[in-house]
């Protein structure tokens, strides 16, 4: 399995401890008539993360932006794999992107500014990054 792969594989991984992270707050903060029904808007009384506290709406946001970010991740490995142009710059952002996402629960739970920004922006600029080098390798 290539790095960029196994950086894939790990950020999936991360996506179910995050939802684990998220959902275990939330279910102790809200009634479970609340977390077991269809969350419709007016039936809830508003947005879940209205309902429960800071830390926990930034769990839940975190979560959320992961969804985000992981879709163009996993075009960026999909395409480096499918075109066989894995070199050590890919890996490295690659790893880059999960060291990343990793660091951004903690930036985002405690409210580090500018730092989870800028955790971020290097997590969301490795995908753009794997996808040029791929493109500049299939074209030489």
């Amino acid at each position: 399995m290539t790095p960029e792969l196994t950086a894939l594989a790990l950020a999936a991984l991360l996506q179910v401890l995050q939802f684990c992270l998220m959902a275990v707050p939330t279910n102790i903060e809200l009634p479970q008539g609340k977390t077991l029904s269809p969350r419709d808007r007016n039936r809830l009384g508003g947005d879940i993360q209205d309902q429960v506290s800071t830390k926990t709406a930034r769990l839940i946001r975190a979560w959320e932006n992961h969804f985000e970010s992981l879709a163009l991740f996993t075009i960026a490995v999909i395409v480096v794999t499918l075109a066989e142009a894995s070199t050590s710059f890919t890996a490295i952002c690659a790893w880059a992107y999960l060291l990343a996402r990793i660091l951004y629960i903690p930036a985002y739970y405690f409210g580090l500014t500018p730092w989870r920004s800028l955790i971020w922006l290097v997590g969301f600029l490795a995908a753009p990054c794997i996808l040029v080098a791929t493109l500049l390798s299939s074209s030489g």
